[in-house]
């Protein structure tokens, strides 16, 4: 696991509906984050595919991306290594 810039990380905490019929990102009015995933929640699947689509939805690299607690969990908190003022203008984009 690659070590994370302490400078630039952002902890978040989101609700994963795995086995959704689409992928989606939503932030609603009280700063809610829920992440609906096609992938299964059977063997690390979907905690795997849940990076790969933050990152890409980002547009970040995977490795600047880890889960710190909930791996067996639809409860996870999400550790980002960028800019706290970059991951604000990301979550305003996405607010209901």
């Amino acid at each position: 696991m690659e070590k994370l810039d302490l400078l630039y990380m952002v902890k978040i905490v989101i609700n994963v509906k795995p086995n959704s019929s689409n992928d989606e990102f939503l932030v609603d009015s009280e700063n809610n984050i829920t992440v609906k995933i096609r992938a299964k929640p059977i063997d690390g699947e979907g905690n795997d595919y849940l990076i790969k689509y933050l990152a890409d939805e980002f547009k970040i690299s995977r490795s600047l991306i880890q889960i710190e607690k909930g791996t067996t969990s639809r409860i996870k908190r999400i550790v980002l290594n960028m800019e706290p003022a970059k991951w604000e203008l990301i979550r305003k984009g996405y607010k209901a």
